[in-house]
């Protein structure tokens, strides 16, 4: 997903520096891999009282992985198509600020896969094919968002992937690795996870509303219009935490409510989403993302609090 990046300047950055790659693999974003491996990993706790840390670990630099794959595509494929322009007011992107060339973006992108494929190896001997269907899954879906002739980005499609393979896939495949079965608890946590990823995409999306309107990209935004991306956005986190009740029902705990402690602060961004600027839309989308990763640790919390009972 297209959000955040270093706090830098593009301008005051040396092509080929760390800090350039900082604006390509936009670090701040890769909370939205790691919450959903700490969600799925507790709740697999909270089933069977332990948890295996090498596998954790395994699935969470395979997740943190495949969110990298996914910005540096974005990065160099959006660029390709030559779609930059100066009215856009999202971070930049290092190749079409000339900090890093598409060469070097793709011969990275090159050693992300062939990092997943390493770290996944292991997880595919322990889970089987389920594992390996949902590592090829999500390798295809990275590369697809901003590659091939018709790229997820450009879609209204770009919501719905991101709630699937950073929600669903990568909650409750964090679970299945730990015990082999996904709980019905852990499906809906993985729900409520991928609602709220994908309220960080709606958010970018409804920031660059009329720059993708003008270089051919059909977002949701795009195509239904900016009051209906607010409601999606608002749909989206509402739909996360109207889940929490039923995660704890399906746990038969009420400690799994514990989600619902970030409410006033998913509140509080529906309600500036409504009124905020354009150009101040990244405080937004930081606060997005900020909201997961509460959403997420108030999940494993409570699901390590319910596994002592």
């Amino acid at each position: 997903m297209n959000t955040l990046m270093s706090s830098l300047p593009a301008s005051t950055i040396r092509p080929g520096s760390l800090d350039a790659w900082a604006i390509a693999m936009r670090p701040r974003t890769l909370w939205l891999a790691a919450v959903p491996v700490l969600v799925g990993t507790a709740l697999a706790w909270l089933d069977r009282g332990a948890v295996d840390w090498t596998v954790a670990l395994l699935a969470l630099a395979g997740s943190l992985l495949m969110q990298i794959i996914t910005n540096l595509q974005n990065d160099v494929g959006y660029s390709a198509r030559g779609h930059e322009s100066p009215m856009r007011v999202g971070m930049p992107r290092a190749t079409s600020s000339g900090l890093l060339t598409p060469p070097q973006v793709r011969f990275a992108i090159g050693l992300a896969i062939a990092g997943a494929i390493v770290v996944g190896f292991p997880l595919v001997l322990r889970g089987g094919w389920p594992v390996l269907a949902m590592g090829l899954a999500s390798i295809v879906a990275a590369l697809a968002y901003m590659g091939g002739p018709k790229p997820i980005a450009f879609t209204p499609l770009g919501e719905l992937f991101v709630f699937v393979f950073f929600g669903v896939i990568a909650v409750a495949g964090s679970g299945y690795v730990q015990i082999g079965v996904v709980t019905p608890a852990t499906w809906v946590a993985a729900c409520g996870v991928g609602l709220i990823a994908a309220a960080v995409l709606a958010v970018n999306n409804h920031r660059d509303i009329a720059h993708d309107a003008r270089s051919g990209r059909h977002t949701f935004a795009v195509k239904f219009g900016a009051e209906r991306s607010v409601a999606l956005y608002t749909v989206l986190v509402v739909g996360a935490f109207a889940l929490v009740p039923v995660a704890a029902l399906a746990a038969s705990h009420v400690a799994l409510l514990a989600p619902l402690l970030a409410l006033p602060f998913g509140w509080r961004l529906m309600r500036e989403l409504r009124t905020m600027p354009s150009a101040q839309m990244n405080a937004m989308l930081l606060g997005t993302v900020k909201l997961e990763l509460v959403y997420g640790v108030l999940f494993a919390v409570g699901a390590v609090i319910a596994g002592f009972r």
